[in-house]
């Protein structure tokens, strides 16, 4: 052991304390229940397995990672691990999992738990493909002794500053538990747990229940003070939005996060909102912006030529959706990552507007004169608007759209195999920018990846390579705008909306820190740093009786104000 300590520089600093969550309240109560829209099944629970932000953050509830990234700075934390280490070369991690750490049924979390969970994502019979990537450029872990385990880089990998992120930031799974079952099949189900929560129930295509356990080893630590207040989370399933929102009127579900800027904008106008039952509430913060658009499967006809893509574009007329169906609610994307850009550096990609005629043109150079027909393969009916616009567009350049609709599990499966024409999608943005895994060309043809649209382009690759050897965060931004637009250049999106905000809807019996979410945080946070009042629901449930109406509460809430008001100690 003496030999390995010799030539790492260690983690976090001698002089390192814990602290408190900032955005966590000292307020803060266990006990009670939340019930929010779950959205549409997934087909597995297993995060590894059913790539998307529901599972993610299902496992987030369940499962711990060897370091934490704290929720102000974006700085890593002990988690499992107490400490780390970094080789002077940067090709070795040590991590030392904290001596404190248990699983749910108080088997200790050892280093075996670490090298099994890394074996099983990476074996090729694991369905894990947009995992393998970041996971690649390391050999199996080696466990040194029961608390400690070393991974190191293969042979001919070479430095990339995500490295420490990449092999700290996956969640550890319990070897004893699921050592002996099918990874792809994992049943979860009261299964042993990490972290705060377990699943306690799973009826089939209606709701999934999580318990909190009072066994987690980190519950009251200074850092996860104050977090993961609820008893229990019921995540309930509805086909579509529309259906979640009546469901949330009717008091099935607590918490409503808005994706429809209708029902923002027009579905609050109730007296039940007018009379402070249900609030709305508009959170302003430094969470990182996604993208939305019409992903194009470059891979076959027709829109493999880039004519046809860029006619595509055009015929999508954004600026009247925007304007008449969703209010005026969002900006237009013209990048796949609009927080590189600002006054200093404005972003110059192509924004593509509505012209039927200029479609034409290209069509008819991409040797389309006539039209073709493809297919849309749909997950719910919230879309069918946009798309009735977008048919009738189409149909002007004798282009015909068949619309195919599948359940979210259906369509994810379809997506793994990359089994579709053309298909809306929307992604997340993390605090860690990962081009690799949505735009290189190894990951065009590698099944369940984040390249859908099968994008491969030698000058993409290249500049990828290269900012994986950037030292500082201006170079790695220069080299992702010039990604950027070359990636917008080649129209594997039709690229659509954003907003700069989240928008969410609540029954009034919770309170929650004066931030709502954290600095970088979205809807998920509701879960961490919400907790159910027992005063307000009481307080609700006699104005509901008695016809009566409870206090204002301000609707928007600018997370650098709230900061600037608490660092003055003008916060109650």
């Amino acid at each position: 052991m003496s030999i390995i300590l010799s030539a790492l520089i260690w983690y976090p600093s001698a002089d390192w304390a814990e602290k408190p969550d900032p955005c966590a309240s000292l307020r803060a109560r266990r006990g009670g229940v939340l019930r929010l829209n779950g959205a549409q099944p997934p087909k597995s629970f297993n995060a590894y397995i059913d790539n998307n932000s529901y599972t993610a953050m299902l496992f987030d509830l369940m499962y711990d990672k060897l370091l934490g990234i704290d929720s102000q700075t974006g700085e890593l934390v002990p988690a499992l691990a107490s400490r780390w280490a970094v080789s002077e070369d940067g090709r070795e991690f040590v991590f030392e999992i904290d001596e404190r750490a248990k699983w749910s049924d108080g088997v200790k979390v050892t280093a075996e738990d670490v090298k099994w969970t890394f074996d099983a994502v990476m074996d090729p019979q694991s369905d894990t493909g947009p995992w393998k990537p970041t996971l690649s450029f390391f050999e199996s872990p080696e466990v040194i002794d029961s608390k400690t385990v070393r991974f190191r880089k293969k042979g001919k990998s070479g430095r990339d500053w995500r490295d420490i992120l990449n092999c700290s930031t996956f969640w550890i799974l319990p070897k004893h538990a699921f050592s002996s079952s099918n990874f792809n099949k994992l049943d979860l189900e009261r299964a042993v747990s990490g972290s705060a929560y377990f699943i306690s129930r799973a009826d089939e295509q209606i709701e999934t229940e999580l318990t909190r356990h009072n066994k987690w080893w980190r519950q009251d630590l200074p850092s996860c003070r104050g977090t993961c207040n609820f008893d229990k989370i019921v995540l309930r399933y509805f086909a579509d939005n529309e259906n979640a929102f009546e469901a949330f009127k009717k008091r099935k579900i607590d918490v409503y996060p808005v994706y429809t800027a209708r029902i923002y904008a027009e579905g609050t106008h109730t007296d039940d909102f007018a009379r402070n039952l249900m609030l709305k509430r508009k959170i302003k913060n430094h969470a990182p912006i996604g993208f939305q658009g019409f992903a194009m499967n470059m891979r076959r006809p027709p829109f493999d030529k880039l004519e046809v893509r860029q006619a595509m574009a055009k015929l999508v007329d954004r600026e009247t959706m925007n304007r008449t169906m969703m209010n005026g609610a969002y900006f237009l994307l013209s990048s796949y990552w609009q927080d590189l850009y600002d006054a200093k550096h404005p972003c110059t990609n192509t924004v593509w507007k509505y012209d039927v005629a200029g479609a034409k043109e290209l069509l008819k150079k991409a040797g389309y004169e006539k039209g073709f027909s493809f297919t849309f393969l749909s997950r719910g009916s919230t879309e069918d608007k946009f798309l009735s616009l977008f048919s009738h567009a189409l149909s002007e350049c004798g282009i015909k759209m068949d619309i195919v609709r599948k359940d979210f599990a259906a369509w994810m499966r379809d997506m793994d195999e990359f089994n579709f024409d053309m298909t809306w999608a929307s992604w997340g943005a993390g605090m860690v920018k990962y081009p690799e895994l949505s735009w290189s060309g190894k990951e065009a043809g590698r099944k369940g990846s984040n390249n859908i649209t099968g994008f491969c382009d030698a000058e993409v690759d290249r500049l990828i390579e290269k900012e994986k050897t950037m030292t500082t965060a201006a170079e790695r931004n220069e080299a992702y705008r010039a990604i950027d637009a070359r990636i917008a250049s080649k129209v594997p999106y039709i690229l659509l909306w954003q907003t700069d905000c989240t928008r969410i809807l609540y029954w009034n019996k919770f309170s929650m820190p004066d931030y709502v979410f954290s600095r970088l945080g979205r809807e998920g946070d509701s879960l961490t740093y919400w907790w159910y009042d027992a005063d307000k629901a009481e307080e609700l449930f006699n104005a509901i009786r008695s016809h009566s109406c409870l206090p204002n509460v301000s609707e928007v809430v600018d997370f650098d104000a709230v900061r600037a008001k608490a660092e003055k100690g003008d916060l109650k």
